[in-house]
């Protein structure tokens, strides 16, 4: 089903994923396009974003955010066009980045609304490089990692668009990079593509002894995305005052339980005390958002340079948002993965 002007389709929460979420976690509707009422302003979105924290709010236990109640429109960072407007500095035709949710229309007040003109340059990029996921990839290096020249970074989820990013600039920097990807494929977009010095496949034997061999002066900063067996790999390999930002541990989303395996906090605990480590978790809007204005000036620069390359990956439909989802929390994705709703 296309996108109408007649009616809103909207992706709603029916129910909490026990683990992986299934088809039952969410439900399409088709509601009345909502009405805007004075100081509000109607958006048709165009671009969703699908991102991992989203399995994070599904769920309602403790977190950084509130979770999504049941039967309410699934939370989404999107791109969007001004259909009518009551809002100052926001006009019909207008190109915004708002936080519209999985479904084609949205109502705002303008609170967190990015307006970005009539005519925007890839205006999909917003919801990537030049939008969340670049300025986490920025700040999580730029502020948490530190990053200094001849130093090693190490970067897990290398090909996706917080790690890709997070690399690029690392080689800008000046740093020696190495990414950590799923299957060979990636791996060698990593490298040509992106010109990291080495990536390493996780998927492959022999892995952590692999990564060992590509480290023999060990890892400055580590750039976590996704945990699990890639953080025990990375573990024994951290050097004195390594700082590492935790963005996400993309491979325990979905778990319903501890890992098997004995318990390697004290390991951890250990090795942090005596190797006088920094490990950081970060929101980047939380923690970094007042920044926003100097990242998007230089990523801007970057890109438009060429010294940053972005992939995307578009996939058409609503309907196809809840595979497409679960399917990135799987590492299928490969690049930017974006839902578009309308041509």
């Amino acid at each position: 089903m296309e996108q109408s002007d007649s009616h809103n389709r909207r992706y709603v929460l029916a129910q909490r994923p026990k683990g992986e979420p299934d088809g039952d976690t969410l439900r399409l509707e088709t509601a009345e396009i909502p009405v805007p009422a004075k100081g509000q302003m109607l958006l048709r979105n165009v671009f969703l974003s699908l991102d991992p924290y989203m399995r994070g709010r599904m769920s309602d236990a403790p977190s950084y955010a509130p979770p999504v109640e049941l039967n309410e429109v699934m939370v989404g960072g999107t791109v969007a066009q001004v259909v009518s407007s009551d809002v100052e500095g926001f006009a019909e035709g207008d190109w915004v980045v708002a936080f519209g949710g999985w479904q084609d229309y949205a109502l705002s007040d303008g609170t967190g609304v990015i307006n970005m003109g009539r005519n925007p340059e890839n205006p999909s990029w917003a919801l990537g490089v030049l939008g969340m996921p670049g300025l986490t990839a920025w700040a999580g290096l730029t502020q948490i990692g530190q990053p200094k020249a001849g130093e090693t970074l190490v970067v897990a989820g290398a090909s996706g668009p917080v790690g890709a990013t997070v690399g690029q600039i690392g080689k800008i920097l000046g740093c020696r990079v190495v990414g950590i990807a799923g299957g060979a494929e990636k791996c060698r977009h990593v490298i040509d593509v992106l010109g990291f010095d080495d990536c390493i496949d996780y998927k492959a034997d022999g892995f952590a002894q692999t990564l060992g061999a590509a480290l023999p002066n060990g890892i400055d900063i580590y750039f976590e995305n996704v945990g699990g067996a890639v953080f025990d790999a990375v573990l024994p390999l951290l050097n004195t005052n390594a700082r590492i930002p935790v963005c996400g541990l993309i491979s325990q989303y979905n778990a319903t339980s501890l890992p098997d395996g004995p318990d390697r906090m004290g390991l951890l605990m250990g090795t942090i005390l005596k190797k006088r480590m920094t490990m950081r978790g970060f929101i980047v809007f939380d923690d970094f958002g007042h920044l926003y204005p100097e990242f998007a000036k230089q990523m801007s620069g970057w890109v438009q340079d060429g010294r940053i390359k972005y992939r995307e990956e578009m996939i058409d439909g609503l309907e196809q948002a809840p595979a497409a989802f679960v399917g990135l929390l799987k590492g299928e994705a490969f690049g930017k993965r974006v839902i578009r709703l309308a041509k």
